[in-house]
């Protein structure tokens, strides 16, 4: 009883100080009665007075330190609690505990102060994570934390749970980078002049590389999350993140562009053992950390000092779980829900199905920038160190330089219950573009977890492919609101809150097309209230296509469907009868026995034709060069066939069928050169025959098509990539459809084994995205280097 007294009086010290709490815990040692009597009081009118209610856990008490005690963060309107809303943690010293103090008078503006322990309702969307209260500055927070001891993960559930936080950080900052990024004045009607306009844009797609790199990171982990048998996690809390959800040193908010932005991400991104300092004003609002302290059966929140602790954390409990439990026990997930590089581009994206892909996975989120050692250059802290020297130089030259539009600092859709470090979006034009943006942005993530969900590769490609066309569509809204004023009262601009629905549950598949193309079909017809702009009407084209391609049947499922049956009429070999991307014109003479055609603009110059037929194809001469009855038929047509680029094809005049499309589909990897293709192939929805080049070093004149720029700008890119896979394919041969999108990869739907130059296989694939910006880390695969390079071409 004295013991629960002393806690009751403890808290009252808070108020009145530790001092006067002993003297009546004296008193009411001297009797038991007396003793009941007055803690009932005291705790009936604390309640009342102060609407919280406490409780007393013993087992906590024994796991934490006399004077270290532990609140799980309540949510009461307390006059003497925590300023900020959701009762923030913080830990009492122990020498206040022993001595006392009078600092209890001044808890109603810094919290918990003086007493002893105190146990409140769990943190709001915290599970039953531990929050250690503590009187002491932020730095002192972070260096209780030990960096060689790795955060404790004893179960497959502990690891799930943790993983899920590493998935809401990578989404964090991927939206934090974006927020950043699409305030700066890149656009034509922003008034900077060129040399300005180039620079700002060269930052932007820094930022924007580092943020789909977060994106690259969050499409791993929920790879790793399926891989242990788990489901992919999407879901975030809304900004600004309140403190205790993450370490202290991990503080999350949305903010413009500026030095002390820029300089939050270099802290945020930093190396193990780096001293580089948060931005001003990122410091957090209090200090707190986080931990077991005793649990061991519910998984909870615990410290790491980096994003890079925390994945080395997770990385040695894989290996831990493994050896415990049997590396197929633990990775028993379906291999089915995993997302490649096949089906999206992203850099470094890999499936995970055992624990050696688990790793690399984790080596490839670590050294692409968070808190890896070795610090690469492509690091994203040293790419926003560079961001950072030129911006300083940029001040240096002109002090009044500004870089960006004053977006709000977390701007939010509602009026919020508390306004402090919130801005209330009420202005009717920028209002209407957030409601619009922020929904075009839960539209994606369900779609991304009906992708990560879903087996069937079909509807998995489907949604995926609709998530990222969202976010072409998400980006000229955003650009949008950093561009209109907030509302009356504050100076600022509008700016994405990024708000999040409750959930994104897996659709059950007989079902989901229909709710998605009727949200989708909402979303393109806009809201009434829509200013006027170039970056509005951008964004509604591009919902309306998606609407579209929603709406109609599957180009990759018609295809597939076509796959199981070969094709009525057979492909005739040789040139399309129209040329795709261009007005070279065909070429053709009429023989004896058969008809030749040539299509210049598809030549590579391979010399098959004046090297085996040199009677026929004349080099070098003025006049007639093609003479088609000079050389045996059948000589002509292996020439023909010998081909790579196709801009040699023919037509049988003699009753003997044309070229018949290969037994196998194949994809040849040319060594610092092009794609080599053979199969029936559709080139943006047109018929080319059945041998095509294509580039991948993203210097040709004639794209899709190669014309040997690869030589002139000496493209280095290995013809012999590691093999990925040996799995067979059910079906070998069959149609195959090539769409080059736009400023990106080629699309390949169809059945295809990609070779090396040599011919060993490197992947079977019935879809893929191939690189054609000669910018990729895992090439042929697109990893979405294109992006950050500004690659340009058209599309289909």
């Amino acid at each position: 009883m004295c013991r629960a007294v002393w806690k009751v009086m403890g808290h009252l010290g808070g108020m009145n100080g530790v001092r006067r709490g002993r003297e009546e815990v004296r008193a009411l040692r001297e009797g038991h009665r007396a003793a009941a009597a007055l803690v009932d009081h005291l705790i009936k009118s604390t309640a009342a007075d102060q609407n919280m209610n406490y409780r007393n856990n013993q087992q906590s008490r024994k796991s934490v330190p006399r004077g270290d005690r532990v609140c799980e963060g309540g949510g009461g309107a307390s006059p003497w609690a925590s300023p900020y809303r959701g009762g923030r943690p913080r830990r009492v010293s122990r020498r206040s505990h022993r001595r006392g103090t009078d600092a209890g008078q001044d808890g109603r503006a810094r919290g918990w102060r003086g007493g002893n322990l105190l146990f409140c309702p769990g943190l709001r969307g915290h599970g039953s994570a531990d929050v250690t209260l503590r009187r002491a500055r932020w730095g002192d927070a972070m260096a209780a934390i030990d960096p060689s001891a790795d955060v404790e993960i004893r179960s497959r559930e502990q690891l799930l749970y943790t993983l899920a936080e590493a998935a809401e950080i990578e989404h964090n900052l991927m939206c934090c980078y974006l927020y950043a990024a699409w305030s700066l004045k890149t656009e034509p009607d922003d008034g900077v002049d060129q040399a300005t306009g180039t620079m700002l844009r060269r930052w932007q797609r820094a930022i924007v590389a580092v943020a789909i790199d977060e994106m690259s990171h969050l499409a791993m982990v929920a790879n790793l999350m399926a891989a242990i048998g788990g489901a992919a996690h999407f879901q975030r809390p809304n900004f600004p993140i309140a403190a205790g959800y993450h370490p202290a040193g991990l503080q999350v908010r949305l903010a413009p562009f500026s030095m002390a932005t820029l300089q939050h991400f270099i802290h945020l991104e930093r190396p193990e053992g780096s001293d580089e300092p948060d931005g001003e004003g990122f410091a957090p609002p209090l200090a707190y950390g986080r931990g077991l302290n005793g649990l061991e059966i519910m998984p909870s929140a615990q410290d790491f000092t980096t994003v890079g602790h925390l994945y080395r954390s997770i990385e040695t409990a894989l290996g831990t779980l493994a050896a415990q439990l049997g590396e197929a026990v633990l990775f028993c997930g379906d291999p089915r829900l995993q997302v490649g590089p096949s089906l999206v581009s992203l850099p470094g994206l890999a499936t995970v199905t055992d624990l050696a892909s688990a790793i690399r996975a984790i080596e490839v989120i670590v050294e692409q920038g968070e808190g890896h050692a070795s610090d690469r250059e492509d690091s994203h802290f040293r790419r926003f160190i560079r961001v950072r020297s030129e911006y300083a130089e940029a001040l240096a030259r002109d002090p009044a330089f500004v870089a960006a539009h004053p977006a709000a600092e977390n701007p939010v859709m509602r009026r919020p219950p508390a306004a402090a470090g919130r801005v209330w979006i009420q202005r009717e034009d920028a209002r209407a573009v957030l409601d619009l943006g922020n929904a075009v942005y839960n539209h994606m993530l369900r779609c991304l977890a009906q992708g990560f969900g879903d087996t069937d590769p079909t509807r998995k490609r489907r949604a995926l492919d609709t998530a990222i066309d969202a976010m072409f569509a998400l980006d000229p809204l955003a650009r949008e609101l950093a561009r209109l004023r907030a509302n009356d009262a504050d100076a600022c601009n509008a700016g994405l809150s990024f708000a999040t629905l409750r959930a994104y549950p897996f659709l059950a598949p007989d079902t989901a097309a229909t709710t998605l193309t009727e949200r989708i079909g909402e979303l393109a017809r806009g809201a009434t209230a829509l200013p006027d702009s170039p970056r509005v009407a951008a964004a509604l084209a591009a919902l309306g296509q998606i609407a579209a391609k929603t709406a109609a049947a599957s180009r990759v499922e018609a295809m597939t469907e076509a796959t199981a049956a070969p094709p009525a009429d057979p492909v005739v070999a040789g040139p399309p009868p129209a040329a795709v991307g261009g007005n070279s014109g065909i070429e053709s003479v009429e023989g004896r026995d058969l008809v030749i055609a040539f299509e210049g603009r598809r030549c590579i110059h391979a010399r098959f034709c004046v090297t085996g037929a040199p009677k026929t194809f004349l080099a070098n001469v003025q006049g007639p060069w093609l003479h088609p009855d000079d050389t045996d038929t059948d000589r002509l047509i292996e020439v023909a066939h010998a081909c790579p680029s196709g801009a040699i094809g023919y037509r049988r005049k003699d009753g003997k069928p044309d070229e018949a499309p290969p037994p196998v589909n194949l994809l040849n990897i040319r060594e610092a050169g092009p794609y080599a293709i053979r199969a029936p192939m559709t080139l943006a929805g047109r018929e080319i025959g059945h041998r095509a080049t294509l580039c991948r070093c993203g210097a040709s004149k004639n794209k899709p098509f190669c014309d040997g720029s690869h030589h002139d700008i000496g493209f280095a890119a290995s013809g012999e990539p590691a093999t990925v896979s040996l799995d067979p394919l059910p079906t070998r041969d069959g149609p195959l459809a090539v769409t080059p999108l736009a400023d990106g990869p080629l699309a390949v739907a169809g059945n295809l084994e990609i070779c090396a130059g040599t011919g060993r296989v490197v992947q079977r694939v019935t879809e893929a995205r191939l690189c054609r910006c000669g910018q990729s880390k895992t090439k042929p695969f697109c990893d979405g280097s294109h992006r950050a390079a500004g690659f340009q071409a058209d599309g289909a």
